[in-house]
């Protein structure tokens, strides 16, 4: 936890010195940002305590013991493994109640009192509002691989909040300088009750950038899984792509079984006599397969997200190599 708190603070020490945040903002943010470190760091936590206990019984000659008396490796493991479900289930339970709450908070301190932007975004990237002057912009989906808004609608107001015009825009994409807009189509609503149809030919009403925007959309880890899966349904049922959201979808499934995972790979190791129990042996074998691990789910998260592996696959690739090794190394100890 201190680990992703200190990377969390030297990442963005920057911004938080140039907007001039108090202390307490700062001890605010990232005290709402511990439960989310939790969540990270369950099934490291796992593994460690997996390879310490057992090395220490190992070292103490207590393994020996068991094993003369006929108890196999699998079995001596057994309540490890049970107890890693029980973990598993906690890990769910943690992110599902606790992690999206105070994640969100966090977000919202470092967007509002921080970067001084207003929460806009409803769901992530989709049904973003913006207030621009004299009018108001509701724009369907911002798809952030491509930088592509979708389904902008831009409602122009009178003073008395009546309706004036709107513009349609089927989709615009940032080209580095500024928005380029396809099939934009003006409605205005002239004084005599009709309505005017025309093309429309200036630039977008609204100077935000894509930065700007992924600032206003929430992170994944601000949804819980369920939240998430009926975001993704009212996104197809609109035909939006939902490619990227259903990665994340299985991610928030996949995380809580890090934990089993982790024992299955630690206890063959914490075993092995030429580690002895010995803190140090033990310490650099769970960097070395937490590490692995984490590597691993980034870079099949990254060709998730950017279409070159499904959802499912991209989000269990990491934990379907790593149980088969584990698996291997488990079944193979005697």
């Amino acid at each position: 936890m201190a680990l992703f708190t200190i990377v969390e603070f030297f990442d963005r020490i920057g911004t938080f010195l140039d907007a001039g945040v108090p202390i307490s903002t700062l001890l605010r943010y990232f005290s709402y940002k511990i439960p989310l470190s939790i969540s990270r760091v369950v099934g490291f936590a796992t593994l460690f305590s997996t390879l310490f206990t057992l090395g220490t019984l190992t070292r103490t000659q207590e393994i020996t013991a068991m094993r003369s008396n006929g108890l196999r490796v699998q079995r001596i493991a057994l309540p490890i493994l049970l107890l890693s479900l029980l973990i598993c289930i906690f890990a769910f339970t943690w992110n599902e109640g606790v992690v999206p709450v105070f994640t969100h908070r966090a977000e919202t301190i470092y967007k509002t009192e921080v970067r001084k932007k207003r929460q806009q975004s409803l769901y992530g990237t989709r049904d973003i509002w913006i207030r621009g002057q004299g009018s108001f912009i509701n724009i369907d989906n911002f798809d952030v691989p491509t930088n592509t808004l979708k389904g902008i609608t831009v409602f122009f107001l009178n003073r008395d909040f009546s309706l004036r015009g709107l513009i349609e825009i089927s989709s615009a994409q940032w080209n580095g300088r500024g928005w380029e807009k396809k099939d934009a189509t003006e409605w205005i609503f002239l004084p005599d009750g009709k309505i005017l149809k025309e093309a429309f030919q200036k630039p977008l009403p609204f100077s935000e950038t894509p930065d700007d925007l992924r600032l206003l959309a929430r992170d994944p880890e601000e949804f819980s899984y369920f939240e998430l899966e009926k975001q993704i349904s009212e996104m197809r049922s609109k035909g939006i792509d939902t490619s990227s959201y259903e990665v994340d979808l299985q991610i928030k499934l996949a995380i809580p079984f890090v934990s089993p995972l982790m024992v299955l790979l630690a206890v063959p190791f914490a075993l092995r006599k030429q580690f002895g129990g010995s803190i140090a042996p033990s310490f650099g074998i769970a960097m070395a397969i937490g590490f692995g691990y984490f590597i691993l789910s980034a870079f099949c998260i990254s060709l998730g997200h950017s279409g070159a592996l499904p959802p499912v696959v991209s989000g269990w690739l990491a934990n379907a190599i790593f149980a088969l090794i584990g698996l291997y190394f488990f079944t193979a100890e005697e």
